[in-house]
């Protein structure tokens, strides 16, 4: 199990499996809503994620199509993202909000064609 919070600690959640897949995502789309020239998510079962403190200051906002973005409505904290058509039972969580160490093997980085210019990967 690994726990996670916002920046705030308004919203405090638990992940109770090990993440996945680990993704650095280099779209335009995660560079806005992170300020960051690329986001890393962990993805674990919607199941297997229990929000423990703070639910209703969870706000959703659709950033494209099916795609729903989660944030913390008092510090603005990028969250979760859900609601991939391929991956419905799925949840992804910001790597940056876990609150424990959280053991990376390999990281796959995607929409690199989005890839900031001054990144070398």
């Amino acid at each position: 199990m690994l726990k996670g919070s916002c920046l705030c600690t308004a919203i405090e959640f638990t992940l109770m499996s090990k993440p996945k897949a680990i993704t650095a995502c280099h779209c335009r789309m995660c560079q806005k809503h992170h300020g960051a020239p690329f986001a890393v998510y962990v993805s674990v079962l919607k199941t297997h994620l229990s929000i423990n403190k703070g639910a209703q200051l969870l706000v959703s906002y659709n950033s494209s199509g099916e795609i729903q973005r989660q944030f913390c409505q008092k510090c603005g904290s990028s969250l979760f993202w859900l609601g991939s058509d391929s991956h419905t039972d799925w949840v992804s969580v910001a790597l940056s909000t876990l609150d424990e160490p959280c053991n990376v093997d390999k990281v796959k980085h995607i929409h690199q064609e989005s890839k900031v210019c001054w990144l070398d990967l």
